[in-house]
């Protein structure tokens, strides 16, 4: 089976991009005065989603060419064997299968698929019998009080997704029971968090997909002993106090969790798109299910619009070539995410994990080293905070930063005044970018050179539909880069390393020879300080 290995370096189209990057200057401003169709043909619609990305610093040559390049890839061919479950995931081989999650059965002709959607429905249905059952207070602990306060460990796709959803649509929540995250080792989160919990009242969910993550394991049995101290509870895994998301049901029975008590589910669902799977229990909990139900219908509308839509004017085909003609060709090094939505605080921290852990590789999916650049730093913060934080540097600092803005266009929980400040103010930034402003004589510090590119990502309303389709949009975004670099853009074995390192640390038995003297008389140091072992 073909690895879909692609050098695009070596394409017709990558070196005319090379020649424009190299020999043009690009002035956006002109390109919108003189192209009166520009920002009709450099926008896209999917849904509710609006996307303009007119103030790129591209031209219609260079929008043909970035075109040309992915035509000229394996990316239809790869895109058509994600969906149809071919073994993409070469490094572990496994399927890549997450857009099944979000799937109806009409939607599918292959048989083992609907074998596969028949029990992601069965999963289905179990996140919601046991997320109804909680809400509606009939599930109880130990003692018979019903659970007001679920408590969420996890770590990366076991947790980003989760708070930006849960965060995203607080609106849909009710007041109990109140959903709280834990995923840091560092134990100062969670003791804080139990301190103002009571324990009989205390649900746990513990998600890891493989049950062998070191931070979930260690933060789940400090919560167990927590019961223990608080209500004499000993053995808490295995009561009502817990339940286990996973994809491996043996872990979780042998670390204590009842097996009644355990949501599943598949081992082709990667980490960091599991949002979708039982892994979003929680945050079933939290907004309700049918809510949870319309995040997925509207994850399912991007997936069929990245499936049928034309190239130029497919919506994450768009965002990607943009990316890569900024990342390989004017070689800009970071891209900047920026809501105009405070409960979107969390999508540049879920982005970052999206794309820089899938897209962060320099070994094409054929085991050779690239010799061009993948993906570049993601960072962000929400608007109108990063203005007074960072928005100096996009303006007139000695680097270009591409800027995302995405904001909601109708918003129930702002009020209207403070609702149009902000949209007002996330346009003036958008053309302020682009235009800048000249300086006088005596004022050169006023100076804005202009011309520093930005998409603006609209959405009619921040509801469970949309939001699935915006991070749908991204998941696609990074799929398609990886088509293009060749690269696989689902393992992550950049994360081994470190942490089997951690765990020599860890053990007293083992030779710190094989560390650096800087690291060993680190750890020296600290255990010569340290006031308790």
């Amino acid at each position: 089976m073909t690895n879909f290995e692609f050098k695009p370096q070596k394409t017709a189209a990558w070196k005319r991009l090379k020649t424009y990057a190299d020999a043009t200057t690009i002035n956006v401003v002109d390109e919108l005065t003189n192209d009166k169709e520009r920002v009709e043909d450099f926008s896209i619609q999917c849904g509710q989603l609006k996307l303009d990305f007119s103030k790129n610093l591209i031209t219609r040559e260079i929008w043909q060419d970035l075109l040309e390049l992915v035509s000229t890839s394996p990316f239809d061919k790869h895109r058509e064997a994600m969906f149809a479950g071919q073994r993409i995931n070469t490094s572990e081989d496994r399927q890549v299968l997450h857009t099944l999650l979000r799937a109806k059965m009409k939607d599918i002709s292959d048989q083992s698929h609907k074998h596969k959607i028949n029990r992601v429905s069965t999963q289905l249905n179990m996140v919601e019998l046991f997320s109804k059952r909680i809400r509606s207070g009939g599930w109880t602990g130990v003692n018979g009080e019903a659970i007001t306060d679920v408590v969420n460990i996890g770590i990366g796709g076991s947790d980003l997704g989760l708070r930006l959803a849960y965060e995203a649509l607080v609106e849909y929540t009710q007041p109990v029971p109140r959903i709280h995250f834990i995923s840091n080792v560092d134990g100062a989160a969670l003791n804080a968090t139990l301190a103002k919990l009571d324990a009989d009242r205390t649900l746990i969910v513990v998600a890891s997909k493989t049950f062998t993550t070191q931070e979930t394991l260690l933060n789940s049995t400090t919560a167990a002993n927590w019961f223990e101290q608080e209500i004499g509870l000993r053995n808490s895994q295995y009561s009502t106090h817990f339940v286990a998301v996973t994809a491996n049901k043996e872990n979780a029975i042998a670390y204590g969790i009842n097996p009644n008590h355990i949501l599943e589910f598949e081992e082709w669902v990667g980490g960091r798109f599991s949002l979708w799977s039982s892994i979003g229990f929680s945050l079933a909990i939290g907004i309700g299910i049918d809510n949870f139900k319309q995040m997925l219908d509207g994850a399912r509308r991007m997936d069929l619009h990245f499936k049928t839509s034309p190239m130029n004017k497919n919506m994450p085909v768009a965002l990607a070539l943009l990316n890569i003609w900024y990342c390989n060709f004017m070689e800009f090094q970071t891209h900047a995410i920026i809501p105009y939505c405070e409960r979107l605080n969390y999508l540049p921290s879920y982005l970052q994990q999206l794309e820089m852990e899938s897209n962060g590789k320099s070994v094409s999916r054929g085991g050779e080293t690239i010799d061009y650049k993948t993906c570049g730093i993601i960072w962000g913060q929400t608007g109108t905070n990063g203005q007074h934080a960072f928005f100096q540097l996009l303006h007139q600092g000695t680097v270009c930063v591409p800027v995302d803005f995405i904001a909601a266009i109708n918003d129930s929980m702002s009020h209207p005044k403070h609702h149009k400040v902000l949209l007002s103010n996330m346009l003036a930034q958008g053309s302020a970018l682009i235009k800048g402003q000249a300086s006088t004589e005596n004022a050169p510090h006023r100076y804005y050179p202009g011309n520093k590119p930005s998409n603006t990502i609209l959405i009619d309303q921040l509801t469970p539909y949309n939001l699935g389709s915006l991070i749908a949009l991204y998941e696609h975004k990074v799929f398609v880069q990886g088509s293009i670099w060749s690269i696989n853009s689902f393992d992550q074995w950049g994360v081994e390393l470190g942490k089997s390192m951690a765990q020599k640390l860890l053990d007293s038995k083992e030779s710190r020879s094989s560390f650096d003297v800087s690291t060993s008389t680190l750890f020296d140091h600290i255990n010569d300080r340290k006031t308790n072992h």
